[in-house]
């Protein structure tokens, strides 16, 4: 099985790794404890990184396929990191028919990405959500906790122009 490794070299420190480690031994034992743990080194580090995958593979004494087949599953869990702006376009469906699906096409244009990747700078990360209960301001996107309504392809430079620090 061939594992998605992320083209940002990981750069996890020591810190991290023993503050892992801790939960990882608090945890061992529990049953269904890979969840919590997962979820606990996506706090840690950002994002689950082959390494960190098979870090708790090899701490839990379970195959990596288990650990990365969960990883991979699930939603919630990213295995790239994000950037210092994390850009989230919904494509749910009032936004989508509002045009939200050629403004996503815009910004992946404009940074050079596509979705569920990070800029080589590490500034902007971009994902597609489904919603995110702002129907009646159609098309949404956010930049981390900002909100940007009623938007079209055209605000997408004014956008970004906003976070070029």
């Amino acid at each position: 099985m061939a594992f998605k490794k992320s083209a940002i070299p990981f750069s996890g420190t020591a810190e991290q790794e023993k503050r892992l480690k801790a939960v990882i031994a608090e945890h061992k034992n529990d049953p269904g404890a890979l969840m919590p743990i997962l979820q606990k080194a996506q706090d840690i580090y950002g994002y689950l990184p082959i390494e960190v995958q098979q870090m708790i593979a090899d701490e839990m004494d379970i195959p990596m396929e288990k650990v990365y087949g969960v990883v991979t599953f699930y939603a919630q869990f990213s295995i790239n990191p994000k950037g210092k702006y994390k850009i989230s376009v919904c494509l749910g469906t009032a936004c989508y028919v509002k045009g939200s699906g050629d403004i996503y096409d815009k910004l992946q244009e404009k940074l050079g990405i596509k979705g569920g990747e990070i800029t080589s700078d590490g500034k902007f990360s971009l994902d597609a959500c489904r919603c995110i209960g702002a129907c009646g301001l159609a098309p949404v996107l956010t930049v981390n906790e900002d909100v940007y309504g009623r938007l079209t392809t055209d605000d997408v430079d004014k956008i970004l122009a906003k976070y070029a620090d």
